[in-house]
């Protein structure tokens, strides 16, 4: 196959930042999806319906003016978040999600929940309301090896709480192994998961390769080759619980590369095309529209587009860097192939 044309295709899962940072990199998603779930994990953290309004705000401002592309904001939960802004969430239109990050798992998650039971009441209006919940799937103990964090998250935290709330819709984010694929497929009705182009494409090796590779560090943390292939078997599969969410994370080059490097990867310049490098792997490009254009937006209860984007299969470059705000952004691939290309051409 040389070129394939799908719907317009969703990231359910995605970093902006803010500010001259996100204004770089807005646009690549832009170009490539209609919508995107947007993390909320900012210093400060978006942790109300005003500040996911001003921030919505920012982005559409950012954007060019002849863009279509819709922001989707999500709410950062917190062991102080109230039921009742929840009901102002819904109310809003424009909040689709609300983020648990247990308390030091990840980037910007010093805020987050410090344990389940103190934000049992706020999840049961969520069920109440149809609001989902969206999930960073990993124990953030220092007794836990990092590799297994998101197993034991599962077993811990998440399995009881699914049946603790039989009706809460639930997205376990960027999921990266075997334990969390079966869990999710043999999960009752209403749990699904994104799964990113990196944790398709690489396991762990790729961050040892002649040494520390700082720009194939993301949490969760690359797993290994048993844990890839369940991921792309499960992408593949044609399964509805699985769509994708790239979790693109730009960093500033500099806070990368430093002797506490940020956790992160920068995809958004190329998402869709790796997601097809994917699927073209394992002969399945027929099924990348669905994971990538409908069930996402069915799950979310939003109509599926109407327009349509073209892939060519054409090699080009990444560049080394891309401007981010004051500094630089290392993207996915840097200096290197990626095998399909955006056809920008083409208007549909």
């Amino acid at each position: 196959m040389t070129a394939l044309t799908m719907q317009r295709p969703d990231d359910w899962h995605l970093h902006l930042r803010d500010g001259a940072g996100m204004a770089a990199v807005v646009g690549f998603t832009a170009e490539r999806f209609g919508r995107a779930i947007v993390m909320p994990n900012l210093k400060p953290a978006i942790t109300t319906t005003a500040l996911a309004l001003a921030y919505r705000e920012r982005i559409l401002s950012a954007l060019p003016a002849s863009s279509r592309f819709e922001p989707l904001m999500t709410l950062y939960l917190t062991n102080d978040t109230a039921p009742d802004e929840i009901d102002r969430a819904k109310d809003s239109g424009f909040v689709h999600g609300i983020k648990l990050y247990p308390a030091g798992a990840t980037t910007h998650s010093d805020a987050g929940v410090t344990s389940i039971a103190r934000v049992d009441a706020v999840l049961a209006r969520m069920q109440q309301l149809g609001m989902p919940l969206l999930v960073h799937g990993e124990t953030p103990d220092a007794d836990v090896d990092v590799f297994d964090r998101e197993a034991h998250f599962i077993d811990t935290v998440l399995a009881p709480l699914a049946q603790r709330h039989p009706h809460l819709k639930i997205v376990v984010e960027h999921i990266t192994t075997g334990r969390a694929v079966d869990f999710v497929r043999e999960a009752r009705a209403g749990v699904v998961a994104t799964i990113t182009p990196q944790h398709l494409l690489h396991n762990r090796n790729a961050i040892f390769m002649g040494g520390i590779r700082p720009h194939y560090y993301c949490l969760p943390i690359l797993k290994r080759e048993q844990d890839r292939l369940a991921l792309l078997t499960a992408a593949t599969s044609g399964s509805p619980r699985f769509f994708l969410g790239t979790d693109s994370a730009p960093h500033e080059r500099a806070t990368k590369e430093n002797a506490c490097g940020c956790a992160g990867m920068f995809t958004a310049h190329a998402a869709i095309e790796l997601y097809a490098e994917a699927f073209e792997q394992v002969g399945r490009l027929d099924r990348l529209e669905a994971f990538a254009s409908h069930f996402g937006a069915d799950f979310y209860g939003l109509p599926r587009h109407r327009d349509s984007i073209s892939l060519i299969k054409e090699p080009w470059m990444a560049p080394m860097s891309y401007a981010f705000g004051d500094g630089s952004v290392v993207p996915y691939r840097a200096g290197a192939a990626i095998s399909w290309r955006l056809d920008t051409a083409a208007h549909r």
